[in-house]
């Protein structure tokens, strides 16, 4: 649901088409008029291949999607947004990295493009699926809590959701703290998640990421951050299975 979400939510922008998008298409040297046609061609194919992971996930498929998730983040910062861009957008193409694991390299080309039963978890598929979800619960928080401490990005309107009013926020001494709190969570679940801290940090996103449509922003702004909460919540459950006494393979 994760990967879907991301996708789905990502390709409704480019329906209903986003001026932000203009200086990534501008990188490959197409011009404006074009960026807007294309835009929801872009979308058509995002909201498909998320529909067709939410129903049959396919390997081929999720490694499409990992490219494409990075390849995305990395426009940012070559647009010169900054390297926090790609950092936070890590749960575009950690997640369904994860998956892709999950999935396992088949037996045969022929695997990477059919649908086949869900093979079983293992001990060491389990711990890779582990380390990458580790590694991409981290680069979204860190990436996160850069641009508050760092870019220092106006926050302002969502403070306003929770009834903090422009001058106070921008006076309050301690104004970077959640840069700097979302910064240490990703030190900490990349040094010992523990179930505790993953389902905090799973509800601290899901918390955050809904100021977003409550400031009045699109709702697919809250929906193709889908990574943000799956990622601590896929990591939780795999944590305890791994504790467990269930028979692996």
């Amino acid at each position: 649901m994760a990967v879907a979400a991301c996708f789905i939510g990502h390709g409704a922008f480019g329906i209903i088409t986003k001026a932000a998008w203009l200086p990534y298409f501008a990188i490959f040297g197409i011009p404006e008029a074009w960026a807007w046609r294309l835009m929801p061609v872009v979308g058509t194919v995002d909201i498909t291949v998320g529909v067709l992971t939410l129903f049959q996930p396919l390997r081929a498929v999720l490694l499409y999607m990992t490219f494409w998730g990075f390849q995305t983040a990395c426009l940012r910062p070559l647009a010169g947004q900054g390297v926090w861009e790609l950092l936070e957008r890590a749960g575009n193409y950690g997640v369904p990295l994860g998956f892709l694991v999950l999935l396992g390299r088949g037996r045969s080309l022929a695997d990477w493009f059919s649908a086949r039963a869900m093979p079983t978890l293992t001990a060491e598929r389990a711990t890779a699926i582990a380390w990458i979800l580790r590694a991409t619960i981290a680069l979204l928080l860190i990436g996160h809590a850069g641009f508050d401490v760092a870019m220092h990005k106006d926050w302002s309107e969502y403070a306003a959701v929770i009834g903090i009013g422009p001058a106070t926020f921008v006076s309050h001494p301690l104004r970077p703290w959640a840069g700097w709190l979302e910064g240490a969570l990703g030190l900490l679940v990349l040094v010992q998640p523990t179930r505790g801290l993953l389902v905090f940090v799973c509800a601290w996103k899901l918390g955050t990421e809904a100021l977003r449509p409550l400031a009045g922003e699109p709702v697919w702004e809250f929906i193709e951050r889908g990574g943000s909460y799956g990622a601590p919540l896929a990591l939780a459950w795999i944590q305890g299975w791994r504790s467990s006494d269930s028979p692996r393979e």
